[in-house]
């Protein structure tokens, strides 16, 4: 019978070992890594500032010419009635064929129309630019969630650690509790405590086990990868505590959020300065070549054929539309006030987001130091309370409380540092400092 127990705890044993060697260790870098290369966020992004790459060019802004080809061929069936002075060329014949070919290659420039060319190629840089921005943001947002949902799995490790630790003392404080029943030294009350205490917290456990689960789903998500794929962290939190809220604030404003802004304000004074050359007259080159011919089985004219290039300039003069392009002038600027509006609002909102992060950095990284004296102080009391209490000095009660006192304490620190460590994230984030 001893034999079999010992085989089993060893097959178990082998068993629990393959399947830590299964599950890859995940480092935050590979999860960063990994989210940044599969997330559909960034995809997107990335597609739009390709578009805007794709618009940003020179024909589209309208600066290039524009050539254009067509070719008519109509077919006719008619019937001539001619009458001349000489009657002897009178004719009159039905169902006569006809056929008109017609073939053109045109090229048209324009000179110029009020630099709206110019200004619309600017716009259209500023665009890409502001692409970049978002992406650039985009970036920093993904990660940073990545991080936070990384830090987030070892916190509820660290409770579940907490958790396995106080387990340890309920089953040696049920050990004891049987071996004075065996001596007739403790009562069944005792017993049946220390039993309950252990089963609440396996069941505090399994239950943190779930958390951990659902904390890893919530990564892979992230990662986009299958709930399926096997992990595991083998890390700690470690915080900066030496982030400076003057360093941070003078780093704001590179913020990817406030360029973004920055060049929507360039966007709209563009958006100005092409509806002001609506005013102006356009002045455009037309150049190509013309071929036309014309036949007919009868009549006065056979064949009519005409071909040659040509060269001109057009110009044209708005005069009144409606108002049009003075509304549209008064528009765009009214477009500019807003886009400046609302840069001074994503800055005034990056500005208090940045201030309150600090301050609950701040207080996190002060308390963290009392807390961990704290837990250092709860563990060596546990520690002497089951010393006493092996040698009937402390009774179940006082156990009981100093493994609450450890588990709060254990809770408590985590708390801090994980609240310290995301605090410290959103600062880098907001200062674009982030790195992993």
């Amino acid at each position: 019978m001893q034999k079999t127990s010992s085989f089993i705890i060893v097959l178990l044993f082998i068993l629990n070992t393959i399947s830590t060697q299964a599950q890859q260790n995940l480092t935050l870098n590979d999860a960063v890594t990994t989210a940044l290369k599969n997330s559909y966020d960034i995809q997107l992004v990335e597609n739009n500032l390709s578009i805007a790459k794709n618009n940003n060019n020179i024909g589209v802004a309208g600066g290039l010419p524009t050539v254009s080809s067509t070719v008519t061929n109509n077919n006719t069936l008619s019937t001539i009635n001619q009458t001349f002075p000489d009657a002897t060329r009178n004719t009159t014949r039905p169902n006569v064929d006809g056929s008109t070919i017609g073939a053109g290659l045109t090229a048209s420039m324009i000179l110029f129309n009020g630099y709206r060319i110019v200004a619309t190629k600017s716009r259209l840089a500023s665009l890409e630019k502001q692409n970049q921005s978002l992406l650039q943001a985009q970036l920093l947002n993904t990660t940073s969630v990545v991080m936070q949902q990384y830090y987030n799995v070892v916190r509820q490790q660290a409770y579940l650690k907490t958790i396995e630790t106080s387990i340890e003392a309920s089953q040696q404080r049920l050990e004891i509790v049987k071996t004075r029943q065996q001596v007739g030294v403790a009562n069944q009350a005792d017993f049946y405590q220390s039993s309950l205490d252990l089963n609440a917290l396996v069941q505090a456990k399994q239950n943190q086990l779930i958390v951990i689960e659902q904390a890893k789903a919530d990564l892979l998500n992230t990662m986009v990868m299958p709930t399926s794929t096997l992990f595991v962290i083998n890390d700690s939190i470690q915080v900066d505590s030496k982030v400076l809220l003057a360093e941070v604030e003078a780093k704001m404003k590179d913020h990817p959020l406030l360029q973004s802004a920055q060049q929507l304000i360039n966007v709209n004074q563009y958006i100005e300065k092409e509806s002001s050359a609506l005013r102006y007259p356009t002045l455009r080159a037309n150049t190509g070549f013309n071929y036309n011919s014309s036949k007919s089985a009868a009549g006065f004219i056979l064949l009519n054929e005409s071909y040659g290039p040509f060269l001109g300039l057009n110009v044209s003069i708005p005069i009144y539309a409606g108002s049009a392009s003075k509304r549209a002038y008064k528009n765009a600027q009214l477009g500019t006030q807003n886009a400046k509006i609302q840069y001074q609002s994503t800055a005034q909102d990056l500005a208090t987001e940045l201030y309150k992060t600090y301050k609950n950095y701040q207080n996190s990284v002060n308390q963290t130091n009392t807390e961990m004296q704290n837990y250092s102080m709860s563990q060596a009391l546990l520690t002497l309370v089951m010393e006493k209490f092996k040698l009937g000095q402390a009774t179940i009660v006082d156990v009981k409380q100093a493994q609450q006192s450890f588990e709060s304490a254990g809770f408590r620190l985590v708390s801090l540092r994980f609240t310290a460590k995301i605090a410290e994230i959103e600062l880098k984030r907001l200062s674009n400092q982030l790195s992993f």
